[in-house]
C-alpha cells in the first residue's frame, strides 16, 4: 500500500485509538477539560471521545475521507485549548511528566497539517 493510501488510515487510527481511550480511562481527560466550559468535564470527555471515534470512521472510508480530515484539522485545533490546560496544571509536576505536556502543544501543529494533507489527497473523491 503507497504512503498516500496508509497515511489517512494512520490518522484514522491514532484518533480512534484516542477516541477509545477517552472511554476507558476518562478520569485522565476530566482533568485536562478547561474549566471556562459548561458542564461537567466527564461530558466533555465522553464528547470529545465520540468525535474522534467519527472522525476516525470518517477517514477510514474513501467517500468521506476529505470532509473528514477537514473537521480533524478543526478537531485538532479545537481540543488546543485542553492541551494548554494540561501544561498549566501540570507545571509543578516532576520533569517528564511537566516535558510531556509541553510537547503536546507544538504536536498540534504537525497534526493539523497531517489533517490538512489528508484533505488535500481525497480531493475528487466522493
Amino acid at each position: 500500500m503507497p504512503r498516500s493510501e496508509r497515511s489517512p488510515l494512520l490518522l484514522a487510527g491514532l484518533l480512534a485509538t484516542s477516541g477509545a481511550a477517552h472511554f476507558v480511562l476518562p478520569r485522565q481527560f476530566d482533568a485536562i477539560i478547561p474549566t471556562a466550559l459548561p458542564g461537567a468535564p466527564r461530558a466533555w470527555t465522553y464528547a470529545s471521545g465520540a468525535a474522534e471515534l467519527a472522525l476516525a470512521a470518517g477517514l477510514a472510508m474513501p467517500r468521506t475521507r476529505r470532509v473528514a480530515a477537514l473537521a480533524t484539522a478543526a478537531f485538532f485545533v479545537g481540543v488546543f485549548p485542553a492541551n494548554v490546560q494540561m501544561a498549566v496544571d501540570w507545571r509543578h509536576k516532576p520533569a517528564p511528566l511537566k516535558a510531556a505536556a509541553l510537547a503536546r502543544l507544538p504536536l498540534q501543529i504537525p497534526l493539523v497539517l497531517w489533517a490538512r494533507g489528508v484533505a488535500k489527497g481525497g480531493e475528487g473523491q466522493s
